[in-house]
């Protein structure tokens, strides 16, 4: 990293010990994490890491740019030392997982402490249809921050939350449609959902294979580049592209329809953005349209088709005392009825079980008309528009909590790109009465450099305008 200020979370090399930093931030989570429950597990190892790390440090052995960096790892990334739950109590009884997922191993050969694991919904938030985002059976409700009585999000709600909170300023997400923009967008931070398959998915509790991923969850975007080049594994340097904010030849779409007029607010603070990125030089191209992400049946059964395999060759890895299968975890939820159903049910559970495997002619059809519809999509409007990128509101602002309905999303834009697995970046834009919001850079397949790019510069443009994001003040939203 090229900045040279010193303090917590800082990703430059600088003299400050991580030992002082890990200490300030476990003070600060004693702190805040009552009022908010992002972090579940925390790593009682951490100051013995930081305190090796410096020592490496005195002795002149720099890992690189995150050396004696800490960071916040989601619930269902296997880590060696710490459980690895997914948020159900299935799993949390078992021992942790014998291996590092390969992401956490570069992580920590990069010089990452890990600072503990973040709580999730439960099971990515695709176990029942009413559920509500943050909350997990072993981690219990996380909560937003900057409205204490709002959403963090789902599903990597702890680490949105965590970052927000000044608990750390780099952690880990996982997205499948989503789950890391939209609890970026509610909390005021940085997600940077990658191209699927640029970061191996072995090591991550799965959802689907055609769609998870896992990403950076930041403060800013130039740290959100620099955790993407480490885990990644470094064959590309992400972070190279914050240097310039000269938009000049950059063309940007703006594609209306359905993915704005959800919320008036998001939208006027969205176009105060689109004024940001034009003066930075950007041709921006209004008055676009995507065509419909093909029926939300044919997603669904994606999901239903994939998770019961996926999560099947998963659990083989894990503990054999544990469960092994859907069906396995279907029966524990309904042996802990009192604890796992108090909520909200577990029928997408029972319908994923009812599948029969990824050769059924059913998830064949469907895999192959989201895949068309989501790719033909984006990359038709960029072709068509000779674009760069597209641009859209984020999410709505963080709705209420209600364990008793569930989510009360109004919209969101993560659609098009989960079907077709490419990259998105959602950076702060502004607040609706006091509710951060967020927009959304989209991209065609493996184009996250240049989203970094542009995200990047919006940012820039953004902290000049109107000076750095609000921290939070835990309280209650009226």
């Amino acid at each position: 990293m090229s900045s040279t200020r010193q303090g917590p979370g800082d990703v430059s090399p600088g003299p400050r010990p991580a030992i002082a930093t890990v200490e300030e931030l476990q003070a600060r989570q004693s702190e805040v994490d009552p009022l908010i429950n992002s972090v579940c597990t925390p790593n009682p190892a951490a100051l013995t890491e930081a305190a090796r790390l410096d020592t490496e440090r005195a002795d002149g052995r720099i890992r690189g740019p995150l050396h004696g960096m800490p960071v916040l790892v989601k619930d269902n990334i296997d880590t060696a030392d710490l459980p690895t739950t997914a948020g159900s109590l299935a799993l949390a009884d078992q021992p942790p997982p014998p291996y590092d997922a390969p992401l956490v191993r570069r992580l920590r050969e990069a010089g990452c402490i890990v600072l503990g694991k973040t709580n999730l919904s439960e099971w990515a938030n695709f176990r029942g249809s009413s559920s509500s985002s943050g909350w997990s059976g072993y981690g219990g409700l996380t909560r937003n921050p900057y409205a204490l009585n709002r959403s963090p999000g789902g599903s990597s709600s702890g680490s949105g939350a965590a970052v927000a909170a000044g608990l750390a300023e780099l952690a880990i997400g996982t997205e499948t449609n989503g789950s890391i923009v939209c609890p970026a967008a509610l909390n005021g931070i940085v997600g940077l959902k990658p191209t699927v398959g640029l970061i191996p998915q072995q090591g991550i509790i799965p959802l689907s294979h055609s769609q998870d991923t896992a990403g950076p969850m930041t403060k800013t975007v130039r740290q959100a580049a620099a955790l993407l080049t480490v885990m990644t594994g470094g064959g590309t340097d992400y972070e190279a592209h914050c240097l310039d904010d000269d938009l000049t030849g950059v063309r940007i779409g703006v594609p209306r329809g359905p993915l704005w007029g959800y919320s008036l607010g998001l939208d006027r603070v969205t176009e105060e953005a689109l004024s940001l990125l034009s003066a930075a030089g950007a041709t921006v191209v209004d008055g676009l349209s995507l065509p419909t992400p093909g029926s939300e049946e044919d997603q669904v059964a994606i999901l239903f088709h994939e998770m019961k395999v996926d999560l099947a060759a998963y659990l083989a890895t894990r503990h054999p005392g544990g469960p092994r299968t859907l069906a396995d975890v279907i029966a524990f939820n309904k042996a802990h009825a009192d604890e796992e159903l108090r909520y909200f049910g577990q029928e997408l559970f029972e319908r994923s079980e009812q599948t029969d495997g990824l050769d059924s002619p059913v998830y064949v059809a469907a895999r192959l008309s989201a895949l068309r519809a989501g790719r033909d999509g984006i990359d038709g409007l960029l072709r068509d528009h000779q674009l760069d990128a597209f641009v859209t509101p984020s999410y709505s602002p963080a709705w209420s909590i209600d364990l008793v309905n569930g989510d009360h999303v109004l919209g969101s834009s993560s659609t098009h790109a989960a079907l077709a697995g490419y990259p998105l970046i959602s950076v702060p834009s502004g607040s609706v009465e006091g509710l951060p919001v967020g927009i959304t850079f989209h991209g065609t397949g493996r184009s996250d450099a240049t989203l970094i790019r542009l995200a990047h510069a919006f940012e820039t443009a953004r902290i000049k305008a109107h000076g750095p994001f609000p921290t939070p003040e835990f309280r209650q939203w009226v």
